[in-house]
């Protein structure tokens, strides 16, 4: 006998200032279901979400929770109901312990008193952790000390801790190494055994392969299909997205690099790296690769002036120059893209306009004051250059859909016609359509001759884009290799620390 949905939603409606957002969108999750959801950026996928939790009201349509139908009104309302949402930021509270972040708002007091029982919360805490297989975390620890995979387990015990019956997961391996996704993935096992229904929203296809057990697509406020993982393939799940053939994942790489054009040399931080030294030629793409906290993006810190080094030197087109802070390294030509688009590549809250100009002001002005027609000209090139779908260059950059957020970071350093671009995570949570056309706007600069070095956590990213790759493992340069001999088992041993070539290349 085929089991009821745990959650049901049937022709849901919702617009926005009159524009449809959801279109008769239907949705079910089975109890003990891994239900993937995904959609291209601005399909509706959080849109869904937020409805189902209560945070938006649907226009139209019918939410069932086991089997009744619901209206929730907060998401606290969905929370005491059992439906959790772990969001890519997660909402751990740092300078509290792992013990007092599981019960905030919940307390356990003696009696009436409203005094604490610290041992209770305590034991509690330590329960929900061994249920979940975790040893390694303390309910004492001071939550803002542990590593982003052990406050995502923190977050899931919460939920545990608060009864939840479905947890709807946003991206949740962003910002986790190899080792750390390995182990929510056996939690994840763990609670589906348990009953616990799971919403799992990725853009990472070979995720959603590995744990889920079925799919179903968003496109354009539409659903496109639900499907048995088993049943499908990434090419059809591409077409559900997109609507089309992709085609090649990651476009053809056709250009021959030149002259070395950037140089490194025993760059050295104490305790984060040590003797790094490579090259970059124009119109090469340097791979990063290596586990988290592996040192990659402090190096490319250090080299953008964003943090200082202890020694070492760095070269452009064979002569000295001087980074001490990012102004040096934006006149000496070079671009940076950093990782969190959100709280450091952009300001949410400003117009697309301010974004991309903020890095152009010399271009802009004249005797140090913005003049408004080459700010227009500047503007709407790198908009139209980019195909970055806004309204209006005056449209708040959080408006924007992840893909074309990240496409708005990118106009702001193209802007300066960089000669060296480093790109940080470039297509984190970015939709496979989006990924797309950033891989070949990467392209297209090094056919003009930008070097760009690249980190990426995604190893099939780095050896589909790549001409060469540095894998790094504990602030040291493991190897290097080609195109031709990477190969992800090289890599990842390399990245664990079972291969070592120090010298330059």
């Amino acid at each position: 006998m085929k089991a009821s949905p745990i959650i049901e939603m049937a022709n849901i409606d919702k617009y926005f200032a009159g524009n449809p957002v959801l279109k008769a969108v239907d949705f079910q999750v089975l109890p003990g279901e891994i239900h993937a959801l995904m959609g291209e950026n601005g399909a509706g996928k959080s849109t869904l979400v937020k409805i189902l939790t209560g945070i938006y009201r649907r226009d139209q349509g019918v939410i069932k929770w086991k089997n009744k139908e619901v209206v929730f009104k907060n998401p606290k309302q969905a929370e005491q109901n059992g439906i959790i949402v772990i969001h890519q930021e997660l909402n751990i509270i740092p300078h509290l312990t792992v013990s007092q972040n599981l019960f905030l708002g919940k307390d356990i007091t003696y009696g009436k008193t409203g005094i604490l029982n610290k041992k209770e919360m305590h034991q509690r805490t330590k329960r929900r952790l061994y249920e979940l297989g975790v040893t390694n975390i303390h309910p004492n620890d001071i939550a803002g000390n542990l590593s982003i995979g052990k406050q995502q387990l923190v977050e899931i015990a919460r939920a545990l801790a608060a009864n939840a019956e479905m947890i709807i997961m946003d991206e949740p391996t962003a910002a986790l190494t190899e080792r750390e996704i390995e182990r929510l993935f056996h939690v994840i096992q763990k609670l589906k055994n348990q009953g616990v229904s799971i919403i799992y929203i990725s853009h990472r296809m070979e995720e959603i392969f590995d744990i889920c057990d079925r799919i179903t697509v968003l496109r354009d406020g539409q659903t496109i299909g639900t499907k048995l993982i088993a049943d499908t393939s990434f090419t059809d799940i591409v077409r559900m997205m997109v609507g089309r053939e992709l085609g090649d994942r990651f476009p053809e790489r056709v250009n021959v690099p030149g002259k070395v054009i950037f140089e490194v040399e025993n760059i050295s931080k104490e305790d984060l790296f040590e003797n790094i030294s490579f090259s970059v030629r124009k119109g090469e793409i340097l791979g990063i690769a290596g586990l988290m906290g592996a040192g990659r993006s402090e190096v490319m810190e250090a080299i953008f002036g964003f943090s200082n080094k202890d020694h070492g030197a760095i070269r452009i087109n064979g002569k000295l120059v001087t980074i001490k802070h990012p102004r040096d390294a934006i006149e000496a030509g070079i671009g940076f893209i950093t990782e969190d688009r959100k709280s450091k590549g952009l300001i949410m809250h400003a117009p697309i306009r301010e974004n991309i100009a903020s890095a152009n002001l010399k271009a802009i002005s004249t005797y140090g004051v913005i003049v408004n027609s080459k700010e227009t000209l500047l503007i709407e090139a790198l908009i139209n250059r980019l195909q970055i779908r806004v309204i209006s260059s005056e449209q708040e950059a959080k408006s924007l859909s992840g893909g074309n957020q990240q496409k708005v970071v990118l106009a702001k350093w193209l802007g300066i016609n960089p000669k060296i671009l480093i790109l940080d995570e470039p297509t984190r949570g970015v939709d496979i359509g989006a990924k797309k056309e950033i891989y070949k706007i990467i392209n297209e600069l090094t056919k003009s001759g930008v070097a760009i070095i690249m980190i990426s956590s995604e190893l099939p990213e780095i050896l589909g884009m790549s001409d060469r790759i540095m894998v790094m493992h504990e602030g040291k340069i493991a190897t290097f290799l080609d195109r031709q001999e990477a190969n992800q088992e090289r890599i990842m041993a390399a990245a664990t620390g079972g291969v070592r070539h120090d010298s330059t290349y």
